[in-house]
């Protein structure tokens, strides 16, 4: 049968740039982190390209918001994607250039972060104008499900095309990034109108003041930052390849492959199975079997048993990850989703980027083996407390409520 969604030639436009910039982007993360750590040999520094592509995030917040909410969403995201193309330019001649060095990787760490600081929320917010609201589920699961396995992808493609050597890699990116922005730019839509509402302490605060207000929403997403948060042990893995499982380039590239390929097979599952009972008590009990996987993944010496300890994280990751995307973009008025989305990719940067400063700085005062145990034993606590802090989410019964 054929896929309704193929009628919607924006939408398709959308998937292929969203699925271009994200393989490109996991690209580049596999030759940041391979060039950092045989640079400097320091998980301390691994942790800090985390940290440095989170911290534009924060500072722009409420900037974001307002530009996402005021501008053309399609132009907006061009521009995030033009600024990543500049910056893969940049890293290119570094490396040819044999000036490549940890404040270098470190600027365009920052500059990665501001330019993601928009086009988060700027693609969060297009996706939904683009197709009719009866189609929008089936249209977040294949946008979710395109960039999963571009997830995979693009960390094992970086990890093998290394071999030919890092400015391979990042030509390969920049010609994706390209792709990305012309497939952007010729995006067509019936245009809402653009807000008009006065700057204030009110409009700047908004998308704030509308999760908060929501507790369940709130719940939710604070569960799976923290979660993340704690148990993320992605800023390590080159240690893990290179110290501990002693694997090349091309092993990182598929640890850190391993998340989405576990999360791709999940995202299939729910959508053949969709979650109709006992939503609540399995995104509880989802989240704790993530900590239990990346205690296996930081106890293991075996390739094979990190891999699949790793599959598990990123398939238990999707249960909360599809809650957390439904309430968002199904429940936000589509003239505030540029300033909730701003503050959601806040939650979903501190999970990812400042986790990974979180595991660099931890494995810097224990080790990488210890970090990751820490992480995980931390998810544990965090699903107990959780349990007591938001008893009405852990009490739902129906995800379809909750959306």
């Amino acid at each position: 049968m054929r896929n309704p969604l193929f009628v919607y030639r924006s939408f398709l436009l959308f998937f292929f740039s969203r699925f271009a910039t994200t393989t490109a982007s996991q690209m580049v993360m596999v030759v940041i982190g391979w060039q950092m750590y045989d640079l400097t040999h320091s998980a301390f520094n691994l942790g800090l390209v985390g940290l440095f592509q989170f911290l534009p995030a924060v500072a722009l917040t409420l900037v974001v918001g307002q530009v996402v909410d005021r501008f053309d969403r399609r132009h907006v995201l061009a521009w995030c994607l033009a600024g990543q193309l500049a910056i893969v330019a940049w890293l290119i001649v570094a490396t040819l250039g044999g000036w490549l060095s940890r404040d270098a990787i470190l600027l365009a760490s920052l500059g990665f972060g501001a330019a993601r600081a928009f086009q988060m929320p700027a693609q969060q917010s297009l996706g939904p104008l683009l197709v009719p609201l009866d189609v929008l589920p089936r249209a977040l699961a294949t946008t979710a499900a395109g960039s999963q396995f571009a997830l995979i992808l693009g960390p094992a493609l970086g990890g093998f095309i290394y071999v030919a050597g890092a400015h391979v890699v990042y030509v390969v990116a920049a010609v994706l990034f390209a792709a990305a922005i012309t497939f952007a730019s010729i995006i067509r839509f019936d245009h809402p109108p653009l807000s008009r509402e006065p700057i204030s302490m009110t409009s700047l605060f908004a998308g704030i003041t509308f999760i908060c207000n929501r507790k369940e929403v709130l719940g939710a997403i604070s569960l799976d930052l923290f979660a993340v948060l704690l148990g993320g042990a992605a800023a390590l893995l080159p240690i893990f390849a290179k110290d501990i499982l002693h694997v090349g380039p091309w092993g990182l590239g598929l640890l850190r492959a391993a998340p989405a390929a576990g999360a791709v097979v999940m995202s299939v599952y729910l959508a053949q199975r969709p979650i109709e009972r006992s939503a609540g008590k399995m995104m509880f009990a989802s989240v704790a079997i993530y900590g239990a996987a990346t205690i296996v993944f930081a106890l293991s010496h075996s390739f094979i048993v990190s891999l699949v300890a790793l599959a598990c994280t990123g398939a238990f990751d999707m249960v909360s990850v599809v809650i957390r995307q439904a309430l968002v973009q199904l429940e936000t008025p589509n003239e505030m989703r540029g300033r909730v989305s701003a503050v959601n990719s806040i939650f979903i940067g501190a999970s990812n980027q400042l986790g990974e400063f979180e595991s660099g700085l931890t494995a810097g005062w224990f080790g990488a083996v210890p970090s990751a145990v820490i992480g995980g034993v931390g998810t544990l606590l965090i699903v107990a407390m959780w349990m007591k802090m938001f008893p009405a989410l852990a009490r739902r019964e129906r995800l379809a409520a909750l959306a």
